[in-house]
């Protein structure tokens, strides 16, 4: 498994060329360095070099680590991040005598001159301040600093530690601003890096019962296809996942022991999937950080901060994160317990639902945080198939990351009522979502979720989604003429899905696979609009009926 994060590495290394990495250098000596990435990518090549892997990096990469070195230290750069890259990878350099000790002993000497209030961006100076993710990223570096001899710091990253705890729900999950999901991820698996390099501190005990908690409900959340849920900001990017692999790694190493072996196999069988949905997207020519087929150049699909430099080889960073936590022998040669059908609901701070069954997993927002997402269906994977095809997040408009369709609609699956000013649909913002009723049947692999959608002017209309191996069947009721907003994929930012429609079935298919919906006691409409997310165009049709109607979602091989 460690070979296999490494290779993962080496593949997100690839997409940056020499012409590239000397690019970036002479930038950053010239303009200074302002951000993590560049440091970032200094050390994931010294990790690889260290490892026998990109040798031919090594008179550029001590170029850069000299200069990294001196500079961090001096000048707040995101440093809260890069300090435990560097030191990470100067004790694989270390350990595998790849570079001279001289030239280590340089290294270090420039890492003892941290300060933590002048170098790092955010550094608390007591626990009750508010503090979100950076401060965490600042304890997991001050930690690592000071574990390899470089400062003696314990009382200000146990406060730095004690500023996060205050964002905990009742299942140990992390909310913050918006309540990314990606952010929720993040902490806890920092937290989990903090506990693998050795913090013992003060707090030890609350963040091994955080993860405690908080981890099987990441089992409960992960797609069929591998990937975290989608929701907020820095989502549908490919370093999503490597978070999700550390705290699976953390999670499978604790089971095993307490000699677990199950439940090791268990979590080391989600690390497989959340790995072999990273291989397929990096194995993509050429290679994006971001999970769509847009130019890297247009920024389509990214925030303004979330720019290739930076998030590209932040794929590799965590994943060697992973790779670190990694027991090879956790779980080996047990067979992991069989998947069953759930649901689960999360907290208010979150407010997602997810359904399991029959190799399919759906995910609803109940309250969107519409400068990302909307409200509604907003995720139907199937395992083995593209994760756009049907739906992977919902469309937004006006949103914080870049699309290029103009006059867009917000777009997720979701119910319509019809008003004096036409059809209105809940992604619209305005429908309050309650969850009525969740069941599943682990024996027959069903799982069923039921919603009711109360829109403005009153109007109400109970959302009934029933899940099992032959697909999604979806069930309207309420009063009057009703619709059910569907999204047909129309183009990845290179290929344009074939998208074919009748008055009863609309078939999408892509990549050797088709995605089928199925109208019952309702016209299939191509509304003439388009949406856009982070996986590229939609065209929003939808099923037209009268109190009440049916459509069944299914996705197959072609």
């Amino acid at each position: 498994m460690k070979e296999r994060y490494l290779r993962l590495m080496e593949k997100a290394l690839a997409a940056y060329s020499l012409e590239m990495i000397d690019g970036y250098f002479d930038r950053v000596q010239r303009e200074g360095l302002t951000e993590h990435g560049f440091a970032r990518l200094t050390a994931n090549i010294g990790v690889l070099i260290a490892h026998g892997r990109r040798t031919e990096l090594l008179p550029r990469f001590l170029n850069m680590m000299d200069f990294c070195c001196a500079t961090m230290p001096h000048v707040k750069a995101a440093n809260d991040f890069t300090v435990r890259e560097i030191v990470t990878c100067l004790l694989a350099l270390e350990e595998h005598a790849a570079v001279s000790p001289e030239r280590l002993a340089q290294w270090k000497a420039g890492l003892a001159q941290v300060e933590p209030e002048k170098t790092y961006s955010v550094w608390a100076s007591h626990p009750e301040q508010e503090c979100y993710n950076w401060a965490c990223f600042s304890a997991v570096s001050e930690f690592v600093r000071n574990r390899i001899g470089l400062g003696e710091n314990a009382a200000g990253i146990d406060t730095q530690i004690a500023t996060q705890l205050q964002w905990l729900d009742e299942n140990g999950m992390y909310h913050e601003t918006g309540n990314p999901m990606v952010y929720d991820l993040v902490p806890r698996a920092l937290f989990a890096a903090l506990l693998h390099f050795g913090y013992r501190g003060k707090y030890a005990a609350a963040l091994e019962e955080c993860l405690e908690k908080s981890i099987p409900c990441d089992l409960r959340m992960q797609s069929v296809s591998g990937e975290i849920p989608y929701g907020g900001r820095s989502a549908q990017f490919w370093h999503n996942e490597a978070w999700l692999c550390i705290v699976f790694e953390y999670a499978a190493a604790r089971c095993a022991a307490r000699g677990d072996a199950a439940g090791a196999a268990l979590y080391k069988s989600r690390v497989d999937r959340a790995l072999t949905h990273l291989e397929a997207g990096l194995d993509e020519r050429p290679v994006r950080h971001v999970k769509n087929r847009f130019a890297t150049e247009t920024g389509y699909g990214c925030e303004d901060y979330a720019y290739f430099d930076k998030y590209m080889i932040t794929t590799a960073s965590f994943l060697y994160v992973a790779c670190l936590l990694c027991d090879e022998t956790a779980g080996a040669g047990v067979t992991p317990p069989a998947e069953s059908a759930c649901v689960w609901q999360t907290s208010r701070f979150f407010h997602k639902v997810f359904a399991h069954a029959g190799g399919y997993t759906l995910e609803w927002d109940t309250d969107a945080d519409f400068h990302y997402d909307r409200s509604g269906l907003g995720r139907v994977h199937k395992k083995g198939a593209p994760s756009p095809l049907c739906l992977s997040l919902p469309c937004t408009v006006n949103g914080n990351y870049k699309t290029d369709v103009a006059d867009a609609v917000p777009l997720s699956v979701c119910s319509g009522v019809k008003t004096a000013g036409g059809w209105h649909f809940a992604a619209a913002g305005d429908a309050v979502y309650t969850v009525e009723e969740l069941r599943a049947d682990p024996a027959a692999d069903t799982a069923c979720a039921v919603l009711r959608c109360r829109f403005a002017d009153g109007q109400t209309v109970e959302e009934r989604y029933t899940v099992e191996k032959s697909g999604v069947t979806v069930q309207l009721k309420g009063k009057g003429p009703l619709a059910l907003a569907l999204p047909a994929f129309a183009f990845d930012g290179e290929v344009h899905p074939d998208i074919v429609w009748t008055p009863d079935v609309l078939t999408v298919a892509y990549r050797g696979w088709r995605c089928r919906y199925t109208a019952e006691n309702a016209v299939l409409t191509d509304t003439g609009r388009m949406a856009a997310n982070r996986s590229g165009h939609y065209r929003a049709f939808a099923a037209v009926g009268s109190n009440a109607l049916t459509v069944h979602i299914e996705i197959e091989k072609a």
